[in-house]
C-alpha cells in the first residue's frame, strides 16, 4: 500500500485522486463523531458510485502507465476505507497480490495530495454532459449503435479546451461522431444544457422525427 498518491497530469486521474482525499476527510469527520452508518454510506457511495461507476467507465480505453498506477493506488485505498466493515472480504481482495503485510496491519489512508478544483470541475462536467446526453437518448429511444452529431452552440473558451480535451473519452461514452464548436440550425434535434451551453443532437435519420 502506498501512502502517497502517485504522480498524476491527466485530469481523470488528478480527479480521482482528489475524490479519494475528499471521502477520507469524510469518513474522518464521521468517525470522530461515531457516525458510523455515516461512515458507511460514504465508502459506499465513493466505492460504487465514483470509483467503479464513472472512473472505472472514463479510463476504459486509455490504460496508460499513469492510469494504472493511479487507478491501483485507488483501489488500494478503498480497500483499507472498507476493511473496517467487511473484513473478509477486503482481505481476501488484498490478499489476490502478493502483499508484504495482511491488510489489518495497513496503515489508515493519509495520501500526501491535493484536490484539484480544475481537474474536479472538468471531471464534474464531462461526467453531467454524458449523463444529460445518455439521459436524451433513453427518452428519445435512440438505437444504442447510433453514433450522433453534437454542436455545441456559443461555446466560451473553458468549454472549448474542454471538449478538445475530452475529445475522445465524450465520443466514446456519450456515442458521438463528431462535436462542432457552433450552433446547429436545422430543425429535429434534441437538445441538452450544461453549465451555461446548450448542446444540439441533430436526430434526422436516427430516429422518426
Amino acid at each position: 500500500q502506498s501512502i502517497a498518491a502517485p504522480p498524476a497530469e491527466l485530469p481523470v486521474n488528478r480527479w480521482i485522486i482528489g475524490e479519494v482525499v475528499e471521502t477520507l476527510a469524510k469518513l474522518d469527520r464521521a468517525f470522530d463523531e461515531l457516525r458510523f452508518d455515516e461512515m458507511a454510506d460514504t465508502i459506499y457511495h465513493f466505492t460504487w458510485g465514483t470509483f467503479c461507476d464513472w472512473y472505472v467507465e472514463l479510463v476504459k480505453g486509455a490504460f496508460d502507465e499513469e492510469t494504472k498506477r493511479v487507478a491501483a493506488w485507488a483501489f488500494d485505498q478503498i480497500l483499507v476505507m472498507l476493511h473496517p466493515f467487511m473484513p473478509f472480504v477486503t482481505e481476501e481482495l488484498w490478499n489476490a497480490n502478493e502483499r508484504p503485510y495482511e491488510l489489518i496491519a495497513a496503515k489508515w489512508p493519509a495520501p500526501e495530495a491535493q484536490q484539484d478544483p480544475r481537474a474536479k470541475a472538468e471531471i464534474e462536467w464531462l461526467i453531467e454532459l454524458v449523463s444529460e446526453i445518455r439521459s436524451a437518448r433513453t427518452e428519445l429511444n435512440v438505437p444504442p449503435s447510433a453514433k450522433l452529431h453534437l454542436f455545441a452552440a456559443g461555446a466560451g473558451n473553458e468549454v472549448a479546451d474542454r471538449l478538445d480535451r475530452q475529445h475522445s473519452m465524450l465520443s466514446r461514452l456519450a456515442r458521438l461522431e463528431s462535436i462542432q464548436l457552433s450552433g446547429f440550425n436545422g430543425s429535429g434535434a434534441a437538445q441538452v444544457v450544461v453549465g451555461g451551453t446548450t448542446y444540439a443532437l441533430p436526430l434526422e435519420g436516427v430516429i422518426d422525427l
